[in-house]
């Protein structure tokens, strides 16, 4: 089967002109997103996707292994992307692979089977370049008058948490990192089988943990009295959370990316979908049977995070590493979100 084979990215290239199509895939452990877009000005338009929930990490917690059904699900969506960006006359493309490949003893075995039969050339990204990306991707939610933002990205196998101090000097310590190999998909399958309170208790409690072990107390402990911390959360559980918070009878993603909500709503929609059994969750019009018996897990990872950084209000994004992709092809970057040095506050260097 041939296949589109999209250039890859190039380091240090000109920005592509107007009459390019750009291409970001991200093949997670839970789903295969593509987007497509054209240039415009400074930065893009989108002009096709697709999504489908493929369950790639089905079972890696316990094998270590991607399994062959899960598999010939991921390919049988891949094969659709090929198609994609075959149509669109993709030029530039990355597409990139994260935890579940990361992860698994087959990963770099079922990637070289990916290209062979969907001719798409996954690269294996790292943790940090992850949550990098997806920060990127957010940096258009970013307020004018924050200080400080942690983005929390909540996948199906990992969960990135970015910190990012818009005064940072010098300009290349702007980010710290931190990756948890834990998303909806290995805490469900690890330690989501009691659906009680004490259950969720103890995901919560795991996840924190964590973040503690792996480091996550550093920028938090860099918190500055007076400064405007911002949280911006990027991923099916978060979305899912403000779809259900607004009364959605269908989700909506323009009424959703960019919505603020406050802690203490983020808290009774959680508790409510805890309530609810994996069938009453499903035939909800906003989660459906793909995300059902995950979006729990979701809710114990946030709840972790927020108990780290104790902020009022999360801002949900609709948006992340896929348009972070796009957005580096075009030639932008972090950076773009330092304040001017000339503002620097008096307490800056402390």
């Amino acid at each position: 089967m041939t296949g589109a084979r999209p250039r890859a990215r190039e380091t240090g290239a000109t920005r592509p002109g107007g009459g390019a199509r750009l291409g970001a895939l991200d093949l997670g452990t839970n789903n295969c997103r593509l987007l497509v877009a054209a240039p415009q000005g400074d930065g893009f338009r989108v002009t096709d996707s697709f999504s489908r929930i493929v369950r790639l990490g089905e079972g890696l917690a316990a094998t270590n292994r991607l399994g062959d059904t899960a598999m010939q699900r991921t390919l049988a969506a891949l094969r659709v992307c090929a198609q994609v960006m075959e149509r669109h006359r993709v030029s530039h493309a990355r597409c990139v692979a994260t935890e579940a490949c990361r992860r698994a003893a087959n990963g770099p075995e079922f990637m070289e089977r990916a290209r062979r039969a969907t001719g798409i050339e996954l690269e294996l990204l790292d943790q940090e370049d992850e949550a990098r990306l997806a920060m990127l991707g957010c940096l258009p939610l970013v307020e004018p008058e924050a200080d400080q933002v942690v983005m929390v990205d909540i996948g199906g196998g990992s969960t990135e948490v970015m910190w990012l101090d818009r005064w940072a000097i010098p300009a290349d310590r702007i980010g710290h990192a931190v990756s948890l190999p834990l998303g909806v998909v290995t805490l469900s399958e690890s330690l989501g089988h009691d659906g009680g309170a004490a259950g969720y208790s103890a995901m919560v409690d795991h996840v924190h943990e964590r973040l503690l072990a792996a480091g996550a107390a550093l920028p938090a402990s860099r918190r500055v009295a007076g400064r405007r911390l911002q949280m911006i959360g990027t991923s099916g559980t978060v979305t899912t959370l403000a779809a259900v918070h607004l009364g959605l009878h269908r989700y909506d993603r323009r009424k959703v990316d960019g919505v603020r909500l406050g802690f203490p709503a983020v808290d009774t929609v959680a508790a409510t979908l805890r309530a609810l059994s994996n069938a009453e969750r499903a035939a909800h019009p906003c989660i459906g049977a793909g995300r059902a018996d995950l979006v729990v897990a979701g809710c114990a990872i946030l709840d972790a995070v927020h108990r780290l950084w104790p902020v009022e209000e999360l801002r949900v994004a609709d948006r992340g590493l896929r348009e972070g992709i796009l957005a580096e092809l075009m030639g932008h970057s972090l950076s773009e979100a330092l304040l001017p040095p000339v503002s620097l506050p008096a307490d800056a260097a402390e």
